[in-house]
């Protein structure tokens, strides 16, 4: 039976660093950076979550919910805040995807307002300087207070009896 040689280790090494470099000189494919279709952010008001998808190129739509927001929200305050921001930014083209779910339709609004407003921002710098001023820009985190032992709800005591 013939005899096999052991390796010393600086063959081992100088192997090594061969096969190191042959890979090294493979390259490595070009990714291409697109524009992104959609910006998307979020959106919170007490407990309503919002995930807003925003497209600069669209027929002026808003989804919430895969219906229409005006009968989704059928009140023209809570349409007005979720306008509120794109008026303020003069935007001509957009599309609006957004889900929303938790709290109540105001709270849903309002959150909905939050997400346009940072997806404006992330478009431009410069809506930020309009948005700012209004309070767009601000998450409002009063969220309800919980109940404590002994009382009916957060701090409203049982009514007392004197007899």
């Amino acid at each position: 039976m013939p005899r096999i040689k052991k390796q010393t280790t600086r063959t081992a090494v100088k192997k090594i660093k061969e096969k190191k470099q042959t890979v090294l000189e493979v390259k490595k494919p070009e990714i291409k950076k697109e524009k992104k279709l959609y910006i998307c952010t979020t959106g919170k008001r007490k407990s309503a979550v919002a995930q807003v998808k925003f497209s600069t190129t669209g027929t002026n739509s808003i989804l919430v919910n895969k219906k229409d927001y005006k009968k989704y929200f059928p009140y023209f305050v809570w349409q007005g805040m979720i306008e509120s921001p794109l008026l303020l930014a003069g935007l001509k083209n957009y599309g609006l995807i957004v889900k929303v779910h938790g709290g109540g339709l105001k709270a849903q609004a309002e959150s909905i307002r939050l997400g346009i407003s940072k997806a404006l921002v992330e478009i431009d710098q410069e809506n930020r300087k309009i948005l700012k001023p209004k309070g767009y820009l601000s998450r409002d985190s009063r969220i309800k207070e919980r109940k404590k032992p002994g009382l009916k709800r957060a701090r409203r005591a049982p009514q007392w009896n004197k007899r």
